[in-house]
């Protein structure tokens, strides 16, 4: 039996019904709008703006950034994003800095960097040399941690055993 997928678009679907489930238990006692979006193929300002929410994070505009899969949680006076980086090879520390970047550009309320494979390099840089402040990102005073875990195919979920840092 197959241990991967062929293409990456493959775990969008499924991990973009993980992080609805995710969205709605968190926030299921509040008013709110929750919205999920394959947005791989379209800059992130542009659908923040579909979603009428561009008002919110002004710092997006014209980035020409695209995030795999967007949360998006929305009340009616302020909103939350969410960032889903999907890789189907081992994860790089390459993969660790785009979703970094995105981040410190963008402060998402959350942020995961999820492979079908697994940890790969960032397993060492991570576990062995204990360098989970790679994680950090936010505006200063408020330091939030970005997730990286397994994604497992068979469950459709993140492998619990391999997230980083762990909950």
């Amino acid at each position: 039996m197959n241990n991967n997928i062929k293409y990456e678009h493959e775990l969008y679907e499924p991990m973009s019904n993980w992080l609805k489930a995710y969205l709605s238990d968190k926030y299921n006692k509040q008013k709110c709008k929750i919205s999920v979006i394959d947005s791989h193929s379209v800059y992130l300002d542009s659908v923040l703006d579909a979603y009428d929410v561009i008002s919110n994070y002004p710092q997006t505009v014209g980035l020409q950034i695209s995030i795999d899969i967007l949360g998006i949680v929305k009340w009616v006076d302020k909103s939350k994003i969410f960032f889903i980086e999907a890789k189907k090879t081992a994860l790089t520390l390459n993969h660790l800095g785009q979703l970094w970047a995105y981040c410190k550009l963008c402060n998402p309320e959350e942020a995961y960097l999820l492979s079908s494979v697994g940890l790969g390099s960032l397993n060492k840089i991570l576990k062995n040399l204990k360098r989970e402040d790679l994680l950090d990102f936010g505006d200063g005073k408020i330091i939030k941690k970005m997730k990286i875990a397994k994604w497992d195919i068979l469950r459709s979920d993140i492998d619990n055993h391999s997230l980083i840092p762990k909950i």
